[in-house]
């Protein structure tokens, strides 16, 4: 597929502190292999614990359900990928503002796909709890969100 891949040496801020700094690695590791290659068994593997909160209101709770979410996603739109644009890191919380587009021609277009902030909590090493804020950019993703939201699999609220 060609995906995209996360430049950390280039959004790493100098400020981070070395706990700040492992823990945006983490992130950064996490949504490599889950949003852009696809390494489901992996990011099972290497990040799946019991205690993953899900606010984003239409994944349930836990970190299979977020990995067959993006796993049905990612092979409705096999070029579907997301592009990092930013990381901002406070503590514990690590926040990505991604492009995220569906065609691989519309890699870099900032009128194609979905402009998406996604915070992420953790603890001990651990990505135990995560929001987003999803901005569809373009007619088919508004189409889209409009068909597929409204269901809601949680009761964490999105707050």
């Amino acid at each position: 597929m060609n995906a995209p891949h996360i430049n950390f040496g280039a959004l790493k801020q100098t400020h981070w502190t070395e706990i700040e700094t492992e823990n945006a690695l983490l992130v950064a590791d996490f949504v490599q292999n889950l949003m852009n290659t696809h390494q489901f068994d992996y990011v099972l593997k290497t990040f799946g614990n019991d205690q993953y909160k899900q606010h984003n209101r239409g994944i349930k709770d836990g970190l299979a359900e977020l990995v067959n979410f993006v796993s049905s996603f990612a092979k409705q739109f096999p070029e579907y990928s997301y592009d990092v644009k930013h990381i901002y890191v406070d503590g514990e919380s690590v926040i990505f503002h991604s492009h995220a587009t569906i065609k691989k021609a519309h890699r870099g277009n900032d009128r194609k796909g979905f402009n998406i902030v996604d915070t992420w909590r953790i603890k001990d090493g651990q990505i135990v709890e995560h929001w987003d804020a999803i901005q569809p950019l373009d007619w088919f993703s508004r189409f889209y969100v409009w068909m597929t939201g409204g269901k809601i699999s949680n009761a964490n609220g999105v707050f």
